[in-house]
């Protein structure tokens, strides 16, 4: 077994992926304080050739420093957008027919393991502030919640982690 160059990964361009096909999801952060969570979200994002990024509430918005040392120029190429308010870009999203999912542990949850996506329809998750979660007004307005199960002692995990499971296991379903 042989690690390989990154000259043989054939990364895609720019240009490239703005031109691809999205996986049909949208990942709205809420009040997120960490510029190094941010800066996750897009490389993650990238990763997964992830539809769009809303930046609502106090979160930090690209050009910046720390963002980029993390999201190593996915700042390019994922399309995102600001809006101070995140009930706006849900019920805006709603209103488009795009299913809308809190990533929170509430009452009636689906666990994560038990969501199933239907491949003709499309997504938006909404991962919230790193100590308060999402707001109890956006989790009454989204169509779902999803929870990722923790077993541990531990009943949070970093935001950055919570977006890299929920967008890999929904990714997975879209091309199963």
């Amino acid at each position: 077994m042989r690690k390989l160059e990154n000259s043989e990964l054939e990364r895609k361009s720019v240009e490239a992926f703005k031109e691809s096909d999205k996986t049909p999801i949208i990942i709205v952060l809420d009040d997120v304080r960490s510029l190094h969570n941010i800066g996750s979200v897009f490389r993650t994002s990238d990763a997964f050739l992830i539809e769009k990024i809303y930046l609502c509430g106090i979160t930090a918005t690209p050009p910046n420093k720390e963002i980029h040392k993390t999201a190593l120029g996915a700042t390019d190429t994922v399309t995102w957008e600001h809006n101070s308010n995140v009930l706006e870009v849900i019920q805006s999203l709603k209103d488009d027919n795009v299913i809308t999912l809190a990533i929170e542990q509430v009452e009636s949850a689906t666990f994560l393991q038990n969501f199933k996506v239907d491949k003709q329809q499309k997504y938006a998750v909404v991962f919230g502030n790193e100590v308060h979660g999402v707001t109890q007004e956006a989790v009454a307005l989204c169509d779902g919640c999803i929870e990722i199960p923790q077993l541990g002692t531990k009943h949070s995990l970093n935001i950055s982690v919570s977006a890299g499971i929920v967008i890999w296991d929904l990714f997975k379903q879209f091309k199963e």
